[in-house]
Order: C-alpha cells, then sequence, then structure tokens
C-alpha cells in the first residue's frame, strides 16, 4: 500500500468524521447554575430557568439530543474554546470583546441594565455623581461588571465585583454596599422573591440595552445557523412566548 493511497485515504476518513459533525444530532450546552431565574440549580442539582428551558425548546426544534451541563462563569468561554462543550446558553450578552473569541447566534432576549438600592437610600439617580462616595456591586466578568469598572470605577466609585450574581445579591441584601447593578430582568424576579423586604427598583441605566445569544466556537456555523433558524421557530410558533411567560409579565424579545 503506497503513500498516496493511505494520504488519499486518511483524507477521506477525515471529511466524513467532518461531515458527521456538522449534522449536530448530539450538542453538549453549558449555562452558569448561579443566574436565577435565567438558569439555576436546584436542591437535587438540576438545571432550571429559562435558559434551560429555552436550550431544550432548541433541541426539541432541532430534533438534537442535548446535553446541558453547568459550568463556573469565569470558566465559561475558555470551556467551549476547549471542546469541552458545543454551545453556551447562558444569558451571555453579544459583546465585540467577546467575538474575537468565540460567535453568537441570533439574539433570543434584549435587557437593559438597572441599579437597585435599599428601601431606606437617598440615591436619587444612577450617574457618576449620583454614585460618588457610595460602593457598588456587580458581577464580574459582565456587561453590569464592565459598565460599574469603566464607568463607575474609573470615576473613583468604589465597585465591588462578584464571582456570582447571588454573592452580590446577598451583600447588598446584607447592607454591605449601597447600590447593585445588574441585568434587569435578574433584578426584577429577585426584588419579587428573595429581595421583596430590602431592595428597590433606582432606575435602568440608559443606553446600556444588550443582545444576550448562544455563544458558539469561530467555525462552527453549521452550529450556529441551526441555532438560528430554530430561534425563528419557536419565536414564530408561540413556544418562546410561553416559556418567557413562565418568568415574566412582559416581552423579552
Amino acid at each position: 500500500m503506497n503513500k498516496t493511497f493511505l494520504t488519499i485515504a486518511a483524507a477521506i476518513v477525515a471529511f466524513a468524521s467532518n461531515a458527521a459533525a456538522q449534522d449536530w444530532k448530539e450538542i453538549r450546552i453549558a449555562t452558569e447554575g448561579a443566574y436565577p431565574p435565567f438558569n439555576t440549580l436546584k436542591a437535587d442539582g438540576t438545571l432550571a430557568g429559562l435558559d434551560v428551558d429555552i436550550a431544550n425548546a432548541l433541541c426539541d426544534e432541532m430534533k438534537a439530543k442535548c446535553t446541558i451541563v453547568a459550568q463556573d462563569w469565569d470558566g465559561i468561554i475558555p470551556g467551549l474554546m476547549a471542546n469541552k462543550y458545543d454551545a453556551i446558553i447562558a444569558s451571555m450578552s453579544i459583546t465585540e470583546e467577546r467575538k474575537q473569541k468565540i460567535d453568537f447566534t441570533n439574539k433570543y432576549y434584549t435587557t437593559p441594565l438597572a441599579v437597585i438600592v435599599p428601601k431606606d437610600s437617598t440615591l436619587a439617580g444612577v450617574g457618576v455623581e449620583d454614585m460618588k462616595g457610595k460602593s457598588v456591586g456587580a458581577q464580574a466578568s459582565t456587561t453590569q461588571g464592565n459598565y460599574a469598572t469603566d464607568i463607575y470605577g474609573k470615576a473613583g466609585v468604589d465597585v465591588k465585583l462578584y464571582p456570582t450574581q447571588e454573592e452580590a445579591a446577598a451583600d447588598i441584601q446584607n447592607g454591605r454596599i449601597d447600590a447593585l447593578i445588574s441585568d434587569k430582568f435578574v433584578v426584577v424576579d429577585w426584588l419579587n422573591n428573595a429581595g421583596k423586604d430590602c431592595c428597590k427598583m433606582l432606575a435602568d441605566v440608559p443606553g446600556t440595552a444588550t443582545e444576550a445569544g448562544i455563544g458558539i466556537r469561530k467555525g462552527d456555523d453549521a452550529l450556529r445557523e441551526k441555532f438560528n433558524k430554530a430561534i425563528d421557530a419557536i419565536v414564530a410558533n408561540g413556544t418562546y412566548k410561553t416559556i418567557v411567560s413562565k418568568y415574566f409579565p412582559f416581552d423579552i424579545y
């Protein structure tokens, strides 16, 4: 058997393997598990939340067998790039910085940032001048964390960053920070539940609306387009609205 034949045979095997991968009948999906109501770990260890429901609906639409796993936020993009899973469905905002490392599908919801404060707070606004002399918390490595650092922090405001949203919320609930900047939909849910006795919504942060998309490795174009078609389908057939209505009394698309 000559070298040319072996080379051709190897190329055929590689092509066949690649073609099979592009069918995407089995997809591994990561979410965080610490960002309710979008993703959370239940007491029995199972994942739940809007992101998880959306992921399952998309997989049903694509007729794909999906495995959803929890991954700490700080390692979620490195894990995708290291091929630990194939997609991220974790309320990840589509930003230019992240697009340098990974690709994104079209949006599956849009949200602004908002600031919450203790009920007895005298803060009157969310501008830099309002926040001077105060401490502002946010989850690290998020759009709200970046805003807190780049806008408030550079103006001398005391910014505290946390590994998870839940830890940031616990600190405002316990009076250790003066304000919390967050994804609005996350804090609306929190204010209706754990935070209802301690805190209140101050205001949306102007000009901060971002789109959340599904993170995909660069080069996995077939998977990205498969997800895009499935997103369009569940929005069109009413599945998306049914899922969202479980969590919010308003449209988030």
